[in-house]
């Protein structure tokens, strides 16, 4: 069998690493146009990696019989300045596997019904601060409501001046990298560089270290309580042990709470303003959707979540812009053919979730908003992959989806929003996020 050679891009690095960042869809496009399914890009920092996007590759690479990939944490050391040395995501091998397992339990099983009706109520208590024919940006809407989860739900602390306060650090400090070019300290690490305070950078460290000091103080108090009664994720975690015995450190705890605000914060946020858009944009949605609402005989967190037309209104929102576009790097631990490509050992792989998601013979006329699609079809985990795969697969999708289905029914249920763009509403930039540019303007009717 003859082996096929796989592209590189022709343009010099720094351009690639300046197009991927500042208009990263049109990159994307453009290289899969060029290149083909499988190509080579060195728009990732200083790493050369093989983009994959067909399901196919994906199925072989990473069907867990074949363990041909490592998922490395090395490969994911972009993120340290984020999230902290400690954090699950730059963890490698065991140590992840042993933190992964513990991490996991509170996002699943019976707490799901406790944290719905808060979801509902918080919901309920931040679209009712609008006023009937107030114009609001609907991606701050859902950015104050997932802040506000995230606050009690996971990190366990209610309103008041340390509310406040750390809700107030939190939204500066990822407000810093909200415009594709200011989202560049993250992404090149060579513009990571501390000049003081007024710069770039030397502002976003010491905004996370005022983060830092008080995730801290709060989890040296929380270990001082005995409160068997609290059911928030933190001190489920504080009370987790590992299968030695030990409990995770506070450096542990600290990290992995920012891990969870970056994870399941925004991340949320974009997916619950993109819905929004896509269901007033198009009248028939709204109207199917209002109808499969009105039609439950009880708001029932869980009932809420089993809807078919609200869970294909959701997966057709990841699907068409989705949040992340790529899963996290890895690397080959032997050669691999993929369809007549021969793939050497050793090579970074980066998993492409946005090209998998617009094939065409896949999703037909994949730029079209169209729900349906996964009412008449299963999709494979390797067609439809918005939240990643293998080890790496988020482990928060569950609570994610769950925490977006009661956002969208509760407002849907209890206020009448009108789509207040003139023109179609396009995915720019937001961090390491694709979120919708100007953030959706909407207003209160009723």
């Amino acid at each position: 069998m003859t082996i096929k050679q796989i592209e590189k891009l022709k343009t010099p690095k720094f351009i690639q690493q300046i197009e991927s960042t500042l208009k990263p869809l049109e990159f994307l496009e453009r290289c899969a146009k060029n290149y083909g399914e499988l190509f080579f890009t060195n728009s990732f920092g200083s790493l050369e990696t093989l983009v994959v996007s067909h399901p196919q590759d994906l199925q072989k690479l990473f069907n867990p019989t074949n363990k041909i990939l490592n998922a490395p944490g090395a490969a994911n050391e972009i993120f340290k300045p984020q999230l902290g040395e400690n954090s699950l995501i730059v963890q490698d091998g065991e140590r992840h596997q042993k933190q992964r397992k513990l991490i996991m339990p509170p996002f699943h099983g019976e707490q799901m019904v406790n944290y719905g009706q808060q979801i509902c109520e918080i919901t309920q208590q931040v679209i009712q601060h609008l006023n009937p024919g107030e114009t609001f940006i609907a991606r701050h809407l859902s950015e104050e409501i997932t802040m506000t989860i995230i606050l009690k739900v996971v990190f366990g602390i209610d309103e008041g001046l340390k509310f406040e306060k750390l809700k107030n650090l939190m939204t500066t400090w990822l407000g810093l990298t909200s415009s594709p070019l200011s989202a560049s300290i993250l992404l090149l690490p060579s513009l990571q560089k501390d000049l003081g305070v007024w710069s770039p950078w030397g502002k976003y460290l010491r905004l996370r270290q005022q983060i830092d000091q008080i995730l801290m103080t709060e989890i040296l108090e929380r270990r001082q309580q005995v409160q068997s009664s609290r059911f928030d994720i933190l001190s489920l975690l504080i009370e987790a042990r590992y299968e030695n015995g030990e409990t995770m450190s506070n450096d542990e705890l600290r990290d992995n709470l920012l891990t969870l605000l970056n994870a399941g914060h925004e991340t949320t946020a974009t997916a619950i303003a993109w819905a929004l858009y896509w269901i007033h944009q198009q009248p028939k949605v709204y109207q199917k959707l209002l109808h499969e609402l009105q039609n439950l005989n009880t708001p029932d967190p869980i009932k809420i979540a089993q809807l078919p037309y609200l869970t294909a209104i959701c997966q057709e929102t990841l699907r068409i812009y989705p949040v992340v576009l790529f899963t996290f790097p890895r690397i080959t631990l032997r050669s691999v053919n993929l369809r007549g490509y021969e793939v050497a050992s050793g090579t970074y792989v980066t998993p492409c979730i946005y090209l998998t998601h617009r094939r065409e013979d896949l999703y037909p006329q994949p730029d079209k908003f169209q729900p349906e699609r996964f009412i008449n079809r299963k999709y494979s985990s390797y067609e439809f992959w918005p939240f990643g795969g293998g080890s790496r697969q988020c482990l928060g999708q569950t609570f994610a989806l769950f925490e977006m289905k009661l956002i969208l029914a509760t407002i849907l249920l209890n206020h009448q929003l009108k789509l207040e763009e003139k023109v179609p509403v396009t995915p720019a930039r937001r961090g390491f996020l694709m979120a919708p540019q100007g953030g959706v303007k909407m207003s209160l009717v009723s």
